[in-house]
């Protein structure tokens, strides 16, 4: 953030020669953080309500610990995605703030706190090899300030572990429902239930899977309605739309 431009306008809303609304307009598009070769937008949350947030797979540690600092310095959250398990020791080291969770390979720091007056967010997931995505999508969900539960293994090779659940996924608010192979369990889902259910498909699966593609082209095509579909192993970008479903007074 550029300090000087910062308290130029600060004066200005001050002195009374800028109205506090011009300031915010203002504040919503303020120049973000450079450093070597990234632009941070510290200012993102103001206009969207979601943070920034780092995309740790084409980084590299020291990347990673430069955008975590810079972040916390600005009194933001931290939010590292698809960090293995080599880079997070590394920023772990360095950045004492941060957890990170191995299945999720998420790294983070300064959750907001959850707000139980919130619907609850239901993330459940087909198959145990679905657990790093959907493990993804609830950390980010609940980092985001949502309560959230988790199911796993409940896909519709044994249909009788989805229905006994079925009280308890009726009382979400939204539902994210993971699944590989044929993809199939976000349909079953939604005829099932009223809440909206985001489609998350993931590359598991065997050779005509087509690494997730299969089941994306089976969430797209699903007869029941109510269902949204991110892409293939998208938990991120699942626990965003999730998010902005479940936001109460979601910003403009």
């Amino acid at each position: 953030m550029d300090e000087t431009r910062l308290m130029a306008l600060l004066l200005a809303v001050g002195n009374g020669s800028l109205p506090p609304a011009e300031a915010f307009a203002r504040l919503r598009d303020f120049p973000a953080s450079e450093g070597d070769g990234f632009v941070l937008d510290t200012q993102r949350r103001l206009r969207t309500g979601l943070p920034e947030v780092i995309y740790g797979a084409g980084k590299s540690a020291q990347q990673i610990i430069d955008l975590a600092r810079r972040l916390l310095a600005a009194g933001e959250q931290v939010l590292a995605t698809r960090v293995d398990a080599a880079k997070a020791a590394e920023a772990l080291a360095a950045v004492p703030e941060l957890t990170y969770d191995a299945t999720a390979r998420l790294l983070y720091a300064r959750p907001i706190a959850v707000d139980e007056s919130r619907g609850t967010i239901a993330v459940v997931c087909a198959g145990t090899s679905d657990l790093p995505v959907a493990a993804e999508a609830a950390l980010v969900a609940r980092g985001l300030g949502n309560p959230v539960e988790r199911f796993a293994d409940i896909g519709v090779a044994g249909l009788h572990r989805l229905l006994t659940r079925l009280d308890t996924l009726r009382a979400a608010r939204v539902i994210i429902a993971v699944a590989g192979m044929e993809g199939a369990l976000p349909g079953v889902i939604a005829g099932l239930v009223a809440a909206p259910v985001i489609a998350v498909p993931t590359s598991v699966g065997y050779g005509a899977s087509f690494d997730g593609l299969a089941a994306l082209l089976a969430m797209l095509n699903a007869c029941a309605p109510g269902v949204s579909v991110v892409n293939i192993d998208n938990g991120f970008g699942a626990a965003c739309c999730a998010d902005a479903i479940n936001r109460p007074h979601p910003r403009g």
